[in-house]
């Protein structure tokens, strides 16, 4: 297994596949963090993908971009971000009921930037694998996949796959006039019952939207807290299987 930090689109990213020397990957799998967490907090995940299937051994690269806010002078040192997350205004939604429509109006601030930066690391893998964005997947773990879900949306056309690992809705009236052109793009989402940081109904929201949109969404419920399951990523790895 070959590990190593690079700069892609100006963000320190690690990549990791099984392939020879100067091979060329047949697919790609992007994955995004989550608030708080350190760059490579995902990146033993590729190696998981990898190690589950011969298959995509022999395929796939992946790649682990480290999010561009550092929340260090928030005192979370080595924790990174892709946007700021504004803790009072959810909980006020939470206690009074609101946070569907706050959904619906809100696109929050830093998501844009974050957008920007993450389109032109694909834009950059793209030129570096040779690869079309139907060799291309996107995903993430719950503030990674919330980011993941805008990108897929807002590219030119459908990427391979998408991996939605704890995450929720957010800028829906957007994301709904995007959404109808990603019909039949294929979803993984997962999400513990027990998450206490993004409740279960609000990944139910995100399913539903999706749904409605015309994605073919594949939904995993789990008994568990904001983590990722081992039945997440095995069927993840079976999503990944179809296109590689």
């Amino acid at each position: 297994m070959r590990r190593f930090l690079t700069a892609l689109a100006g963000l320190s990213t690690v990549v990791v596949d099984d392939l020879p020397n100067g091979a060329q990957p047949g697919l790609a799998v992007i994955l995004c963090h989550g608030f708080g967490a350190s760059g490579t907090d995902l990146v033993d995940v590729g190696g998981e993908i990898l190690a589950l299937s011969d298959k995509l051994a022999a395929t796939t690269r992946c790649y682990f971009p480290a999010a561009p806010v550092d929340l260090a002078d928030y005192g979370m040192f080595g924790a990174r971000a892709w946007w700021m997350i504004d803790f009072e205004a959810i909980q006020r939604a939470q206690r009074e009921g609101g946070f569907r429509q706050r959904l619906r109006d809100e696109r929050p601030d830093g998501l844009v930037e974050a957008r920007a930066q993450l389109l032109a690391l694909v834009t950059a893998v793209r030129q570096e694998t040779g690869l079309g964005l139907d060799r291309i997947v996107l995903g993430g773990f719950s503030q990674g996949a919330m980011l993941a879900v805008d990108v897929a949306l807002q590219l030119e056309s459908s990427p391979a796959g998408l991996l939605v690992w704890s995450g929720t809705l957010l800028n829906e009236v957007e994301w709904r006039k995007l959404g109808p052109a990603r019909k039949g793009l294929k979803v993984v989402q997962s999400h513990g019952r027990q998450d206490q940081i993004l409740p279960f109904a609000w990944a139910e929201y995100l399913r539903d939207t999706l749904t409605d949109l015309g994605l073919q969404v594949e939904f995993l419920p789990f008994d568990g807290p904001h983590t990722i399951s081992l039945q997440a990523l095995q069927r993840s790895v079976a999503l990944l299987e179809t296109i590689g």
